[in-house]
Formats: structure tokens, C-alpha cells, sequence
């Protein structure tokens, strides 16, 4: 029996019996009310409210831009439509960095504006005293190592992270520090699968995988990429398990066409 089915709204703890019962985390994001119904209805187990939207909502080139504003608005649609699940949203970049005063400014205006039932950042020890000091607030905070999209100038390329084992023990280290400080759970993005395995074994707390291979305590995916709405976006690591793009694509074309043809409203669509 899952044990997700059996409970009315998802929590760390929840999500924590999950990690040690071997039953695995499905995950996705959300950006908007609509569509944050459609996956909770459907079961997801967390929704995340991401700086992806950045990318996927806003059209920009990295995730840099979108504003802690900006991330408040996403969130509140998300939470409105979504009833079981538990929702994280990520501090947007120049939200937390280097300063924990600020970070657990924004931790609380994200969970008092929200709604929502915790937060996201990315980083290692470098940011363990912003995690720290969210969490003695009372707010649940995810963790994120890997390819961590906010440092993408620093790193210059998003290929795959900690193929090196200089970089892949820092890796560990950080997964452990983040747990340490109190971190519910961590994403580990693009990185070897033999690695992230190695890293969920080791740790207590679930560990969510994107482009990190089927060890992890659970998966996530972009919405958008997941469900083929990211024209031309195709990395190993996603299944696109419908093509909307082009579904969509074909409904404008066959509206325009009855429009122009006056074919549209006919006599039962209208009054």
C-alpha cells in the first residue's frame, strides 16, 4: 500500500517514511493554478514551484532573472490549486546568497504571501548558515547540488557535474552538510547516476534526482519539458510523455482556419 494514498496532505514527515519505506517520491513544477490542479489530481507527492519558470514562463535564457516578487506570484497560484500535495519554492537568485538575514527574509515572505510549506536553494556549505537560520524559523528547506542552474555564468556550461573526483567528494560533503544543517530532502541535478546513488545510500533524508539515474528516492521533472511543451528541449535525461507542443500547435491552426472560414461559431454555439 502507498503511503501517500493513505494520507490527506503531503509533509516532510510523510515524505520522510517514503525514503524508509523504499516507496519512491514523484515530483514535478508548477507554475499556475490550472495546472497545479491537473497534477494534484493526479497524485504527484510535491509540486515545485520553480525558478525554471524563468526559462519556461518568462522566456529568459537563464533562471537569474525572475524576482523573489515574481516567485511569490507563481506560488500562490500553485498553492490555491493544489490540496494534497507539498509544495516547495525555490529562492530565486540574490534572494539568500551571502547573507542569512536575507534569506530568512525571504524564506518567511514566500511562506506568509504563499502560503506554501517550504523552500529550495542551491548550494553547499556556502550557504548552511542561510539554511540554518530559515530553519529556526520553523520552514522546511530542500536542498539542491549538482548542476545548480543559478551559478550556470560561474560554471559556463550545463553538462554534467562531479565527474571529477575532486568535485565529486565536495559533492558528498555538501550532501552531508545540508543534512546536517536540517535540510528535508535535496535535489541532485545532472550528475552520474553511480554517484547520486552513492549519496542517497549515505544520507537519511530523501534525495530527489533529475538527470542523476534511478537510485534517488525520487524524480523530478520540469512540467513543461515532461509533458512536450519546451519546443526543441530534448536532454538524455527527459521522458516526454506527451507532445503538446504540437497538439496545441494544430488546435490554433484548425481554429484560425474555421475562423477565417466563418465557420466558427456555428448554430449550437451561440445564442
Amino acid at each position: 500500500m502507498s503511503i501517500h494514498k493513505e494520507v490527506k496532505r503531503i509533509t516532510t514527515h510523510i515524505l520522510q517514511e517514503m525514503k524508509q519505506s523504499g516507496e519512491k517520491i514523484s515530483m514535478l513544477t508548477a507554475y499556475d493554478y490550472s495546472m497545479a490542479t491537473v497534477l494534484d489530481d493526479a497524485g504527484l507527492d510535491v509540486l515545485l514551484v520553480g525558478d525554471s519558470a524563468s526559462n519556461v514562463m518568462a522566456g529568459h535564457e537563464t533562471t537569474l532573472p525572475i524576482t523573489l516578487d515574481q516567485m511569490i506570484y507563481h506560488a500562490q497560484g500553485v498553492v490555491r490549486g493544489a490540496t494534497r500535495a507539498f509544495v516547495v519554492v525555490d529562492l530565486p537568485f540574490g534572494s539568500y546568497q551571502g547573507n542569512s538575514k536575507e534569506a530568512l527574509s525571504s524564506a518567511i515572505r514566500i511562506m506568509k504571501e504563499s502560503g506554501a510549506h517550504g523552500v529550495k536553494l542551491e548550494g553547499g556549505t556556502e550557504v548552511v548558515d542561510s539554511i540554518s537560520r530559515i530553519i529556526t524559523a520553523g520552514i522546511p528547506v530542500m536542498g539542491h547540488l549538482g548542476l545548480t542552474p543559478q551559478s550556470i555564468y560561474k560554471f559556463g556550461t550545463y553538462t554534467v557535474r562531479a565527474k571529477g573526483e575532486e568535485e565529486a567528494e565536495k559533492l558528498k560533503l555538501d550532501a552531508q552538510a545540508l543534512q546536517d544543517a536540517g535540510c528535508f530532502a535535496i535535489v541532485l541535478e545532472k550528475i552520474p547516476a553511480a554517484l547520486a546513488k552513492e549519496v542517497a545510500e549515505s544520507l537519511h533524508i530523501p534525495v530527489i534526482g533529475i538527470g542523476a539515474g534511478p537510485h534517488c528516492d525520487g524524480q523530478v521533472l520540469v512540467v513543461n519539458d515532461m509533458i512536450g511543451l519546451t519546443k526543441g528541449f530534448k536532454p538524455r535525461f527527459l521522458r516526454q510523455y506527451i507532445n503538446l507542443y504540437d497538439g496545441i500547435l494544430g488546435a490554433a491552426k484548425a481554429y484560425i482556419k474555421d475562423v477565417k472560414a466563418n465557420d466558427f461559431p456555428n448554430e449550437k454555439e451561440q445564442y
